[in-house]
């Protein structure tokens, strides 16, 4: 246990010693400013003093993030619209949405891509090329188009975080189905297997190791997708409205907080997934 810990911690320091650094030399020109303007003098320490506790500073010293998670979190009510814990619900009901829905159009993309062979030269190529287009230029227009037809609230995020959370979901579920090795497949057909039983009992087992690490890249897209997808509508709840909130009115210890919130949340929902893979293989028999 400590031997694993230790290395963790370690560079756990350094990037905190690295962000400490570099909060106070990015903070220091204002200081300094604000002393020339005074006619004041001051010490190295009394500069370094300052540089940690700046209301508005260029980059925020961690510990006064730690202090703003803290009040926003342990301190408020969860249904305060200043709790990040409410804004976190709201991002999370959009990613869990928009996950499941980009899970089984991926899924049943992939199934068709394997079984059918102008599936895969036709959507394939298809599924691939929509990964080029950034997803700060398709959101909006997303959001325009289902705004337009009467569909708003959760749902346009949702189908953003779909878009991206599928593509990994499609490439890793065609890998999985296609692993067997074809030593197995003749073996299915000397017992005279149909495709649907070729398919249930030999490439979706197959393909379940190669399905988790594809949900463990796509749950984290599609946080990133709800989120973008709350900035092009100036939306007043969730993470991303919080990073516009913070944007307008300069508050840079507010957006490094939801900053960090977002990554505790895809750490929390990527660990989740791998518990489930570790459950799941070792119920299959294919991890002890």
């Amino acid at each position: 246990m400590r031997q694993s810990i230790l290395p963790v911690l370690t560079v756990v320091l350094i990037i905190l010693g690295i962000w400490y650094l570099a909060a106070a030399w990015m903070n220091a020109t204002w200081t300094l400013q604000q002393a020339e303007r005074a006619e004041q003098t001051l010490t190295t320490v009394e500069v370094l003093q300052d540089t940690m506790q700046q209301d508005r500073p260029k980059l925020p010293a961690p510990h006064q993030v730690a202090v703003e998670l803290w009040e926003t979190t342990a301190e408020k009510k969860i249904t305060s619209k200043r709790s990040l814990v409410y804004h976190g619900w709201i991002t999370l009901s959009a990613t869990l949405l928009g996950f499941a829905i980009g899970t089984g159009l991926g899924i049943l993309l992939a199934v068709g891509i394997v079984h059918n062979r102008a599936m895969d030269m036709s959507v394939m190529p298809w599924a691939i090329a929509s990964q080029t287009i950034p997803i700060l230029a398709i959101a909006p227009m997303i959001i325009v188009v289902l705004n337009s037809v009467g569909v708003t609230g959760l749902l346009p995020k949702a189908f953003i975080s779909a878009y991206l959370s599928f593509f990994p979901v499609v490439v890793g579920m065609v890998k999985g189905l296609r692993s067997p090795a074809p030593m197995q497949l003749d073996l299915m057909r000397t017992y005279s297997a149909s495709q649907s039983q070729v398919f249930w009992n030999l490439r979706l087992p197959a393909s379940v190791p190669f399905l988790f690490t594809s949900l463990k890249v796509g749950i984290a897209a599609s946080l990133v997708g709800a989120i973008v997808g709350e900035l092009p509508t100036g939306a007043v709840a969730g993470l991303g409205a919080r990073l516009l909130a913070g944007s307008y009115y300069g508050q840079t210890i507010q957006i490094w907080s939801a900053l960090i919130a977002a990554a505790v949340l895809a750490a929390s929902l990527v660990g989740i997934v791998s518990l489930l893979e570790r459950l799941t293989l070792h119920k299959m028999g294919m991890r002890t």
